[in-house]
């Protein structure tokens, strides 16, 4: 299975395990369309079970991110529709993010510019963040009229920032520089804007010689546990790490310790 979308560009380095998604609609800010993100969710559920990959890297091209929904080819074809083709959108965004966060593998987010709506929670669905310092986000919804607890925003940013935080960033609808958006969390790293891409490979790179396996155990867990009680989360963490020790990589490390050299994990 070889992913060949029409809306971006997919890379997979088969040496390193990293496939690269790249937004590439400079002209328009990497804003999304129906297609792309219909493109953009079949690609993160394919990526799951996609041989050699183990990282996904999603970035832009040009001076944004993402700008967040198309204002000509989805904002202005919703206006005049009805509740159910409403529905139907809504549906369609919402997918996109439980797609990103339900990839097995993890996905760093390299945040080259402007990160503003639906790009804001997608960089949100990321499990990690490498910004630009030009790279300011916002969660712009309640901006024309819309909830700010859009595509998921609501669940993923409380996680991330806190909730005060998350109240203030969705309600308001501002605009956060990317200096402040690290220092509350919502970035791990502001770069120069020439070093967000290879800074976020180098990351992304990094976790692809960590055992898959465990990488993707770690990431179901954290989705899950929130909703959680601590004597089920306690429960449930048994059952992950008995079932991982199982696992040849396990053993691998202890190879790698006794041998004096780096693990080898599949």
């Amino acid at each position: 299975m070889t992913l060949s979308p029409s809306s971006f560009v997919y890379e997979h380095d088969t040496d390193t395990g990293v496939a690269t998604i790249t937004l590439n609609r400079p002209d328009r800010l990497n804003a999304l369309t129906f297609e792309i993100y219909r493109e953009l969710t079949d690609a993160f559920v394919e990526l799951s079970t996609e041989p050699g990959v183990r990282v996904v890297m999603l970035t832009g091209s040009g001076r944004a991110f993402c700008s967040g929904g198309d204002v000509e080819d989805i904002i202005g074809a919703l206006l005049g529709r009805g509740r159910e083709e409403l529905l139907k959108f809504t549906r369609l965004t919402c997918d996109l993010i439980q797609a990103m966060r339900e990839c097995s593998h993890p996905i760093v987010a390299a945040l080259n510019g402007t990160v503003a709506g639906a790009g804001a929670v997608m960089a949100a669905a990321a499990d990690i963040r490498i910004a630009a310092d030009t790279a300011k986000i916002a969660f712009l919804f309640t901006r024309v009229g819309l909830s700010g607890a859009d595509m998921g925003a609501a669940w993923l940013l409380p996680r991330i920032v806190g909730f005060g935080n998350a109240s203030r960033i969705l309600m308001t609808g501002d605009f956060v520089d990317a200096n402040e958006a690290c220092r509350i969390g919502l970035y791990h790293e502001v770069v120069g804007v020439d070093e967000v891409v290879p800074r976020a490979l180098e990351v992304a790179e990094q976790l692809a010689k960590g055992p898959a396996a465990a990488l993707s155990v770690t990431k179901n867990a954290l989705n899950c546990e929130a909703s959680m009680s601590l004597r089920d989360a306690m429960q449930f963490e048994a059952e992950i790490q008995a079932e991982c020790m199982e696992h040849d990589n396990f053993k691998e490390a202890h190879r790698a310790f006794v041998e004096k050299r780096k693990p080898r994990f599949e």
